[in-house]
């Protein structure tokens, strides 16, 4: 044991203005033990190494240290015994002294005693060690001035609740369990409610037939698509009169497709195939099917299915079919597939003869599903192209038959030159030079009328209040001279139509080309004639202004050019290098040789239609100032007036300047001798 009698005797001037009666010391009575063991001596707490105040210690205290030491060292090998000892010196704040007796050896040790070590430790301000003993014993350290194993109002007992796993996942599952039942069976409840139309009473399909007594659209109303009406007048036929197709086993087809670009025409006809038949007609487009609910989309098309058995013969029109009948993925969740599989079970769930013709109509047939389109579902595509020639001048008549023209207009004049453009777009022309006449107080429609609203479709819409400089105005019209004269001496170009630096849409000018006749293919030589034509606006400023001086309005043109380079060598197989191969399809699958030598050629291409280019330009320089002088004195020209200014010759037309044109001196003489300011 240590003995501290020299540490009281220390004290002991310190102790003399104090009641001697009220202070006392212990001294162990035990004074032979076979470890060896002294005396041990309270005195004053020594809180983190500094004395802080001399407490009164009454007799019932000191007397119950007594105790306990006297039973500690009779059986230092009894850890409790130590414990309970520690605990009294803490709580009377004798920290030093439960270190001395904890580090002294042959007493006896447990994890509660180490604890109350450490608590001690801290409270002498010997947090390091504090820790040290407290990470080595395992144990978690104690805060500074906390007592172990007492709590209060300002030193809260801090305790940690160690779980097992198997107690954690109980826990969970107490209460994740009736919270899943819950859930299931609401989601089950408000699908039952959704299904029988108890709430949501709006998703119910309505009755989607159309009134055919009221609609006035028959087969003659449909122009140029003679091929595609054919085929549903036979529709037509087996709605009025099935015994003629099944009295020798013929059966007609479910479903028919028809497949085309936009405005061709697709929903007029099956309008027509619904007033010529006069059977009840069920509209709807692919977008209605589905909602924010699962299963609405797979319930509409039963119910759409429905009623139209309930009034058989019938016609079912569904537009956009390609919104529901989209190939499926195996990645897909079931939900994205159920309007689509519910609609192959209707096709399949009833009979050929049953009356029920289906029609779909999408401009996307490459992505419909194949189970969609087998033979036994929509097993006949119908497809409704652009019209040809022919076509545009029915479309034109018809459309005309509601406008007052004047007697100089002729549709066969027009339909030339709108080679490309739908029905659709055609109805829109004459819409538009009708209102363009009302806005002019013309009293009728006449070519001029037309061809505003040709120019106007084709080319853009004129920008007059666009304010423009006269050095930016000239560069357009160099630019635009130079496509022009590329298009009038390029063998296989395809012939002009207008030029103007009236700026239109996103151009500054337009040159534009339309072919005498439809053209379905090109050959090689019509392709290298465009990408000449391309190069054209390029080349014409550099020889105008030099290659320094050259702007970004030949972006699109080179654009384009790369885009005929690149079918060219990737997909017409015109390249002797690369020759007969279709590389477009799977690209990523050549090997990287071939891809770089088709490369090499695209730009070979691009090179020499170049060289060709500025060739051809240098040897028509006089025709390219005139035809550039033309464009800044009239502003926009025709393939007629161009050839005049070309051969010189003066055309009978009025100066015309649209724009705000404002004066810039560059101080600049081009290559051609023309000063810059004009």
């Amino acid at each position: 044991m240590i003995r501290v009698g020299s540490v009281v005797s220390s004290l002991a001037p310190r102790l003399n203005h104090i009641n001697r009666s009220a202070v006392r010391f212990l001294v162990s009575s035990s004074s032979a033990h076979h470890f060896g063991r002294s005396n041990i001596i309270l005195r004053p707490s020594i809180v983190n190494g500094i004395r802080s105040s001399v407490r009164f210690v009454s007799d019932s205290t000191l007397n119950l240290l007594k105790r306990q030491e006297s039973a500690a060292n009779n059986d230092l090998g009894n850890a409790e015994s130590q414990a309970e000892f520690y605990k009294s010196l803490l709580m009377n704040n004798y920290p030093h002294l439960v270190v001395q007796r904890y580090e002294t050896p042959g007493i006896a040790s447990s994890p509660e005693c180490t604890a109350l070590y450490v608590e001690a430790l801290n409270k002498t301000g010997k947090k390091a060690k504090a820790s040290q003993v407290g990470a080595s014993s395992g144990l978690v350290t104690a805060s500074a001035g906390l007592p172990h194993g007492f709590g209060s109002k300002y030193e809260p007992v801090h305790v940690v609740v160690s779980e097992s796993p198997l107690s954690i996942i109980s826990k969970w599952l107490k209460w994740l369990i009736p919270v899943a039942l819950l859930t299931y069976g609401a989601m089950n409840a408000f699908n039952y409610l959704v299904e029988n139309g108890t709430i949501f009473k709006n998703s119910d399909v309505a009755d989607k037939s159309v009134d055919v007594s009221e609609s006035t659209v028959r087969f003659e109303d449909v122009c140029g698509c003679d091929e595609a009406r054919a085929e549903l007048e036979e529709i037509v036929d087996f709605l009025k009169d099935p015994a003629r197709y099944t009295g020798l086993g013929g059966k007609l087809p479910k479903g028919v497709l028809l497949t085309g670009p936009p405005g061709t025409g697709k929903t007029l006809l099956a309008r027509a195939t619904a007033g010529e038949a006069g059977v009840p007609f069920f509209f709807m487009s692919g977008s209605e099917f589905d909602e924010l609910y699962v299963g609405v989309g797979a319930k509409r098309i039963r119910e759409l299915f429905g009623q139209a058995r309930e009034k058989s013969p019938a016609i079912i029109f569904i537009d956009e079919l390609d919104a529901i009948g989209g190939k499926r993925n195996p990645k897909d969740q079931a939900y994205a597939k159920q309007t689509l599989n519910q609609l192959l079970v209707e096709l399949d769930g009833f009979s050929q003869t049953s009356g029920i013709i289906i029609i779909g109509a999408t401009n996307f047939p490459e992505s419909l599903d194949k189970a969609l389109t087998r033979p036994g579902r929509f097993d006949k595509e119908v497809v409704v192209d652009l019209p040809d020639v022919r076509g545009r001048v029915d479309i034109l008549k018809h459309h005309m038959k509601n406008v007052e023209v004047s007697e100089d207009v002729e549709p066969s004049i027009i339909a030339r030159g709108t080679p490309g453009l739908s029905g659709a777009e055609l109805m829109n022309l004459v819409n538009q030079a009708a209102v363009h006449a009302s806005q002019l107080s013309a009293p009728a429609v006449d070519m001029s009328h037309f061809e505003w609203a040709k120019d106007k479709i084709l080319m853009g819409a004129a920008k007059k209040k666009m304010v423009i400089t006269d050095e930016a105005r000239k560069n357009t019209a160099y630019h635009e001279a130079g496509h022009a004269i590329m298009a009038m001496y390029s063998k296989g170009a395809t012939p002009l139509y207008k030029a103007t630096i009236l700026p239109r849409g996103r151009a500054l000018g337009v040159t534009f080309q339309l072919p005498e006749m439809d053209k379905v293919d090109m050959t090689k030589r019509e392709c290298f004639a465009r990408l000449d034509v391309c190069m054209g606006g390029k080349i014409a400023e550099e020889m105008v202004h030099g290659k320094d001086n050259v702007t970004s309005g030949c972006s699109s043109d080179l654009a384009n050019a790369t885009s005929v380079a690149r079918a060219m060598v990737t997909s017409y197989g015109m390249s002797d290098k690369i020759g007969p191969v279709r590389l477009s399809d799977n690209w990523d699958s050549w090997s990287p040789n071939l891809r770089d030598m088709a490369d090499i050629e695209i730009r070979e291409f691009l090179i020499e239609s170049e060289a060709r280019t500025r060739k051809l330009l240098s040897e028509k320089r006089v025709e390219l100032q005139r035809l550039a002088e033309g464009l800044i004195e009239y502003e926009t020209l025709t393939r007629e007036e161009m050839e005049k200014l070309v051969r010189g010759e003066p055309i009978n037309k009025a100066k015309s300047v649209s724009n705000t044109v404002i004066k810039t001196k560059s101080g600049r003489t081009d290559v051609l001798g023309v000063p810059a300011e004009v």
